[in-house]
């Protein structure tokens, strides 16, 4: 293939990164700690894996390192391009030319707290031994989703649902398909969070799929069922299908919470683009 011996080769120019970032950072005296979150967290990487860098310095430093958030990447390798346009958000992402890509994330101290984000990270730096008690303390944390958070989750779905069949209709398929992969992401973030995982930020598809995913062979079969053409009748279809697990997965949450189902209201919603769901 065109670009297999590229990429057989990319592990080792991940490592090549990752220890420019290392030497240039452990040497830095105002940079308090430096650790890796996702795959490197994780310790799973394979050759398509990122570098998903944070970077903990004082609160009287943040801000000339946001500033200079762009100037500092090209001391790790030959910078191909950056995709954050927003020159005063705290974090950058940096895709180099070997095809390896770097997230930088600056905190302050005070922007740090115990999570379940926090339990697989890869701490290489920790001055004053912050990133270790954090650490420590986020692993006997557990997820379990809150009333409000279900509730964001569902009238999302539901707002989905309506837009699916609104603009199937305008045939503006592409945006009904956007809506429709919305629909499956939820289902998938249910999936997590019924089982305490806590789902990835929305629009994140990361892990859901492939060999990193945590869902069942099952899950992850019923994901690739609902793969959908530019077609009104299948996408309603595919939309049908997705609601009637959106249904069992949901009814499962509120059993586990301990919420209400709501399920004349559920029925009334779903009514407006369906006759029926089972």
């Amino acid at each position: 293939m065109e670009f297999q011996t590229r990429d057989e080769k990319l592990p080792a120019q991940l490592e090549r990164v990752k220890s420019a970032i290392e030497e240039d950072l452990l040497k830095d005296e105002r940079v308090l700690a430096v650790f890796y979150g996702g795959s490197i967290g994780e310790g799973n990487t394979d050759r398509y894996s990122d570098i998903d860098l944070r970077v903990v310095v004082g609160a009287e430093e943040i801000q000339e390192f946001i500033a200079e958030k762009r100037k500092r990447p090209h001391l790790w390798g030959n910078v191909s391009f950056f995709e954050d346009a927003n020159p005063v958000s705290s974090y950058v992402v940096t895709h180099y030319e070997n095809f390896i890509k770097v997230d930088s994330f600056y905190y302050q101290p005070a922007d740090l707290k115990p999570s379940v984000w926090l339990q697989h990270i890869t701490i290489v730096k920790d001055a004053n031994g912050l990133m270790a008690q954090i650490q420590q303390v986020s692993q006997t944390l557990s997820y379990e989703p809150s009333f409000a958070e279900v509730e964001g989750w569902r009238t999302k779905f539901f707002a989905y649902l309506h837009e699916t069949y609104r603009r199937t209709k305008r045939q503006e398929y592409y945006y009904a398909l956007r809506c429709l992969d919305n629909m499956r992401l939820s289902v998938a973030g249910a999936w997590y969070m019924y089982r305490g995982k806590k789902p990835n930020a929305f629009g994140d598809w990361a892990h859901y799929e492939g060999e990193k995913s945590k869902l069942t062979t099952f899950q992850q079969a019923m994901l690739a069922g609902w793969d959908c053409s530019r077609n009104t009748a299948d996408i309603l279809k595919t939309a049908k299908s997705i609601t009637a697990e959106f249904t069992a997965v949901h009814n499962s949450l509120c059993d586990k919470i301990g919420m209400e189902k709501e399920e004349e209201r559920m029925h009334r919603i779903f009514n407006r683009v369906f006759s029926e769901v089972h």
